[in-house]
């Protein structure tokens, strides 16, 4: 497999990913960052953050929702039924190199291990109402390669950081 998996998302200080299966900030320009990042690509995705988007599917990209329903189909998606099967689909619709994973909680932690790339939006906050986290970000697997700051503006609610990481090569015997 040459396809790279990275995974997108936005995170509080404390690992906060959302809440009833929503976001917990407003960040305007990273929005754009993800709509330009992903689009023309494959994105992965669980069936909630599915249902959760504004629009579906997401335009201008390969939409595959993961779901335990055999019988569940959404129009304009490819069906993925665990994340194996997802990736065999994504190797399949895939021209670029690189696929998204986009959410929720559960496939981010589920992929966590399979990744090559993270794609962190960093928001300057901790958010005490939160029911969704994602995995810790270790410095013994993970290596910053770029980072950004960012002030807070009319269009985003927080100081934030977009922060690139990739995975440590480990050495096995």
């Amino acid at each position: 497999m040459n396809m790279k998996i990275s995974i997108i998302v936005a995170i509080g200080e404390n690992y906060e990913i959302g809440k009833d299966n929503g976001l917990l900030w407003h960040l305007g320009d990273d929005l754009k960052r993800f709509k330009k990042l992903t689009s023309n690509r494959v994105i992965i995705m669980g069936q909630k953050t599915y249902e959760s988007l504004p629009i579906k599917p997401l335009p201008k990209r390969t939409n595959i929702v993961i779901t335990d329903d055999t019988d569940l189909s959404f129009d304009g998606c490819v069906m993925a039924f665990g994340i194996d099967d997802a990736i065999q689909k994504a190797e399949y619709w895939d021209d670029t190199g690189e696929v998204f994973v986009i959410g929720g909680g559960s496939i981010y932690k589920q992929f966590f291990d399979k990744a090559d790339i993270l794609y962190i939006t960093k928001v300057m906050e901790s958010f005490d109402n939160a029911d969704t986290f994602f995995p810790e970000i270790k410095k013994k697997d993970w290596k910053s390669i770029s980072e950004e700051t960012h002030n807070k503006d009319k269009n985003n609610d927080y100081n934030y950081s977009y922060i690139k990481y990739q995975k440590k090569m480990r050495l096995t015997k």
